[in-house]
């Protein structure tokens, strides 16, 4: 069976795809120049957990070393494999050096990072770290971007970190999409 085509809604047809073959769309934002971050790149993606040792603690407020050297030996170390750890004690008692020295010694080779202090102090550490594993060879005398909107913990010290990286070496940096951006920086 045969259909009747409409010559005119044809024609039209023909005339935007000619239109979209010779008139691509561009990206112009990638045209620019302009150099994207992400903070959410810097975002830590590794599992954190903490050690309170004042379950350890007598009567909640005294280390016992012979009790505390029967804990580290007896404590199932592997269970950190891989981990981000905070050590710490919620307790107000003094703890002496030796003993987070007995923990962290035990977590040397098994944790991927540890710390003696609070959740965090190790999360702002994971982000330094990443923020140093950012190559910004490629971005010598760039215009930077950096995106802000993302669920990164503590997003002001990884935004004052991220600059404390890439401003050495850049030409200017902007916060915001590339739509809307806000001047932070330009080199003199």
């Amino acid at each position: 069976m045969l259909h009747k085509i409409d010559l005119d809604k044809y024609i039209d047809y023909i005339d935007i795809l000619y239109f979209y073959s010779m008139n691509e769309i561009k990206n112009k934002v990638k045209e620019s120049g302009l150099i994207q971050l992400d903070l959410a790149d810097v975002k830590p993606r590794i599992e954190i957990v903490g050690i309170d040792i004042s379950s350890v603690l007598w009567q909640g407020l005294i280390l016992k070393e012979k009790e505390f050297r029967n804990w580290v030996k007896d404590h199932d170390w592997n269970t950190y494999h891989g981990k981000a750890v905070f050590v710490h004690c919620s307790a107000d008692a003094i703890i002496p050096t030796w003993a987070y020295m007995l923990i962290a010694s035990n977590l040397s080779g098994i944790a991927h990072e540890w710390i003696i202090g609070s959740k965090e102090e190790l999360i702002k550490s994971l982000i330094v770290s990443n923020v140093k594993k950012i190559d910004t060879t490629s971005m010598k005398d760039g215009r930077v971007i950096i995106k802000g909107c993302s669920d990164i913990p503590y997003p002001d010290f990884a935004m004052v970190e991220l600059m404390k990286c890439i401003q050495p070496v850049v030409k200017s940096i902007m916060y915001g999409e590339p739509c809307s951006t806000v001047p932070v920086f330009k080199r003199k």
